[in-house]
């Protein structure tokens, strides 16, 4: 009852946003979860490592790219929406580099029609990032200025919040590895 009365005192770009945080929610399950081989992947495809498990992309790096990142950005766009709305098209521009990661590159990379994060892209980021630029545009929600901000900080957070945390924390002599299960299936027994 009490998360009904919240959502429906939410609305517009507000709901949307919060919208949003709970898809990187449910899009990080997929990732690391079900079927969470998502570590593997990006370890194996993106970066050839002869250490899926744990090279680049280690646990340590995961929780800094995910909570330090992710979930610090979105928790604090939802909180602002409209006061900071450069924030919100910050992170959106985050939600749609997903939708081009996981819907195409993976797929090309690895000639592949799934990979953990193409559900929630395609049925969660794609639909509540065209409604939140759609909502921004026709109400006029943001300046020109809120525009440059908030393209440049989520092409600033992609590249440091995601790529460059993974650079800065790997190490392959690392005990922080991911468990067999967020390896690809076919190498979960190679490790």
């Amino acid at each position: 009852m009490g998360a009904y009365v919240l959502i429906a005192r939410l609305s517009g770009l507000t709901l949307v946003l919060w919208l949003s945080l709970a898809a990187l929610f449910v899009h990080q399950f997929e990732e690391y979860r079900y079927p969470g081989y998502f570590p593997g992947l990006i370890n194996s495809v993106f970066f050839s490592s002869k250490q899926p498990d744990r090279y680049p992309l280690n646990t340590n790096a995961a929780v800094a790219v995910n909570l330090g990142a992710g979930w610090t950005a979105y928790f604090l766009a939802a909180i602002l929406n409209v006061h900071a709305i450069w924030l919100g098209i910050a992170v959106t521009i985050i939600s749609v580099g997903n939708i081009v990661i996981h819907t195409f590159v993976f797929n090309i990379r690895r000639r592949m029609i799934y990979n953990p994060g193409l559900a929630t892209s395609l049925l969660l980021f794609l639909p509540i990032s065209t409604y939140f630029y759609y909502s921004v545009i026709v109400s006029g929600a943001a300046s020109v200025l809120d525009w440059a901000a908030g393209i440049a900080l989520g092409i600033a957070l992609f590249y440091i919040g995601i790529d460059k945390l993974v650079d800065w924390l790997n190490d392959p002599n690392t005990s922080n590895v991911f468990p067999a299960r967020c390896l690809i299936p076919a190498k979960r027994n190679e490790n």
